[in-house]
């Protein structure tokens, strides 16, 4: 039997093991996957017992500080500096993959949304930095709202982007100032995540009035973002599409594993399900 985790803090809310339990199940193969919800202060004593397993994925707040404990990056997490799956290499080398944007990518395309318009994204974490890089490789309109334009985050997402696209402009904006209209609305931050869950990083006004909008938040299923949005004729969607997606392509990187859109779509479904279980909205 081969051994996976989860690395983030916190955990509490994480539905990865039920997602890849029910992989597992589906390719035929025997695996182990748990949770590992390290505080910040316990990162570097944690990370030995992360590299014993065969495999793991990565999630906030550890996408970025993760890099320097990885021997290599993938093309997928050097574009974005961002690492969401690690797995063994040859000669026990550790390789750093970014599987968010596959999922991402999968999620708006089965909502029938566009990266090619205005879009507003809210955040500059890791998944934020891979939205805003699909956006402009995408000749999307970027703004980027944050809650501190000036923070290192902010600021280092910027100069990620103008060195990476030299000459293309964007906008960044602090969050409560975001106004506008956009095509499509972008939530890579944690606001409204369980056990948050009546949070919304913006009004519910600006929410209301953009055609397309995908909260990366998975828990509750339907965030307040998606609420207020699917209430003003929004087509609106949460994040459990994109997790599905991204951990199907974590388990063909760690174990050569396929698996057709039917059975993803049908895993959706199940994890929709047990997380309404688990946490009843």
């Amino acid at each position: 039997m081969k051994h996976f985790a989860l690395l983030g803090h916190p955990l509490g809310h994480s539905m990865s093991p039920f997602i890849h339990e029910a992989l597992f199940s589906l390719g035929g193969r025997q695996g182990d996957y748990r949770l590992c919800p390290l505080p910040p202060e316990e990162l570097e004593q944690g990370i030995p017992s992360l590299l014993a397993l065969d495999g793991f994925n990565i999630t906030i707040p550890y996408k970025q500080a993760v890099i320097p404990y990885l021997d290599r990056l993938d093309e997928s997490a050097a574009r974005y500096r961002s690492v969401n799956t690690a797995a063994r290499g040859s000669q026990g080398r550790w390789v750093g993959y970014n599987t968010d944007a596959f999922g991402f990518l999968s999620a708006l395309g089965a909502m029938g949304a566009s990266l090619s318009g205005e879009v507003l994204l809210l955040g500059s974490g890791g998944t934020g930095k891979m939205m805003a890089v699909e956006t402009l490789l995408a000749g999307g309109h970027l703004t980027l709202a944050v809650r501190d334009p000036e923070s290192p985050s902010a600021r280092g997402l910027c100069a990620f982007l103008k060195e990476l696209f030299p000459g293309r402009p964007f906008a960044v904006t602090p969050l409560s100032q975001a106004a506008g209209r956009f095509d499509l609305l972008l939530n890579s931050t944690p606001v409204g995540m369980y056990p948050h869950p009546d949070a919304l990083p913006v009004s519910p006004e600006l929410a209301a009035s953009v055609p397309f909008v995908f909260d990366a938040v998975y828990n509750p299923e339907d965030t307040r973002l998606v609420q207020a949005a699917q209430a003003g004729g929004a087509t609106a969607r949460s994040g459990m599409a994109m997790l599905v997606r991204q951990a199907a392509r974590a388990q063909e990187i760690w174990l050569g594993a396929s698996f057709p859109e039917e059975q993803l779509a049908a895993i959706t479904a199940a994890a929709s399900r047990e997380l309404r279980r688990l946490f009843p909205q």
